[in-house]
């Protein structure tokens, strides 16, 4: 099981890799819009906002967070950090249910990229 760390690393990572993303991706990640990544066998979830291409301002919050974000993501740990380190394909996990995307449908339309 990842740990708090690990996951809070992961998202750092992922950050940096959003950063240097181009075309479709980076388009896709240049909303500015809450984010929120629900990690389940922690019960934790880290808080942010994506902006300019990258997640800004991570808070860790025990539980759910008091506020809805408008994207919303939820999985167990060990998904992110495989995800993030690229052992696990998005798409597949999402199809499985492993991850859980929520965003407005114009959010939804903009991330199908990467997807």
């Amino acid at each position: 099981m990842a740990t708090i760390e690990e996951c809070r690393s992961a998202l750092d990572q992922l950050s940096e890799n959003l950063t240097r993303a181009n075309g479709d991706i980076r388009s896709a990640t240049s909303l500015d819009r809450s984010l929120s990544c629900h990690i389940t066998d922690l019960d934790t979830t880290f808080v942010g906002r994506l902006t300019d291409g990258r997640i800004h301002d991570v808070t860790t919050v025990a539980g759910a967070p008091a506020e809805k974000a408008q994207i919303r993501l939820t999985m167990a740990g060990d998904d992110l950090v495989a995800l993030v380190g690229g052992e696990l394909s998005f798409a597949k996990a999402w199809g499985s249910g492993r991850v859980k995307l929520e965003a407005g449908l114009r959010d939804l339309l903009r991330l199908r990229s990467l997807l």
